[in-house]
């Protein structure tokens, strides 16, 4: 990738996000940290106001902003399957906003090239996906949202049932079913549950705070470590 190109690749992902740091952007352009430091000062210097700052993170400061780009033709492939996949897989919620984004970005596209979104080959059939399997994700999508505490009955790989009340983190698709990133009270500790054995589920009035050691940055900073042991 040209210097040019990742610099724009840079401030598109700054777009529309509160906080990226050096890593994951050296992830995405496959670079180092290093030089997304580098790529961040000439950013700066140039005119861009990027505010945070190595170690911590960055965000485009309030007000910048640059004219809209038209989707490239990949582009379009990509988010018209990853829309496909959430309407067949996500259920009947996600399904419904999954055709309306599909409907938007066909509606954004010029109409000489709307013909693009039809030749996407890319499909992702629904008809073997078990209805449980997306069952909750609503509640639960809500609930991460708006940091409100979910209580459920659930049911481990022996079908055994417990009562659980959990901070809902981030919920993650695996091709055949859908686990919640949560923090477990009565466990004291971080957990993943199938949405498939949630029963009884119910999003509770009561909020839970982002506490230090109990965020999603680190659920998945104890995964990673548990990966490399």
């Amino acid at each position: 990738m040209r210097r040019a190109d990742r610099l724009f690749q840079i401030v598109q992902h700054l777009r529309g996000r509160r906080l990226t740091t050096a890593a994951q952007l050296a992830g995405w352009l496959l670079v180092s940290e290093r030089t997304i430091y580098r790529d961040m000062q000439d950013l700066s210097l140039s005119g861009v106001p990027i505010e945070g700052e190595a170690g911590v993170g960055y965000r485009l400061g309030k007000g910048f902003d640059l004219p809209p780009i038209m989707f490239t033709l990949d582009e379009v492939e990509a988010l018209v399957t990853g829309a496909r996949m959430v309407e067949a897989w996500g259920g009947p919620s996600m399904a419904h906003h999954a055709r309306s984004a599909i409907a938007k970005i066909t509606s954004a596209l010029p109409h000489s090239r709307r013909e693009e979104v039809e030749r996407t080959r890319l499909f992702a059939p629904s008809f073997h996906v078990r209805a449980e399997v997306a069952a909750g994700l609503e509640t639960i999508r809500q609930a991460i949202l708006g940091q409100q505490k979910i209580e459920m009955q659930y049911l481990d790989s022996a079908q055994r049932p417990s009562r659980r009340v959990v901070h809902p983190l981030g919920v993650y698709f695996w091709g055949s079913s859908w686990t919640l990133a949560a923090w477990c009270e009565s466990r004291q500790d971080f957990r993943n549950f199938r949405l498939d054995r949630m029963q009884a589920l119910e999003m509770l009035k009561e909020q839970f705070q982002n506490a230090p050691g109990r965020q999603l940055e680190d659920f998945l900073r104890k995964m990673q470590d548990s990966q490399q042991e």
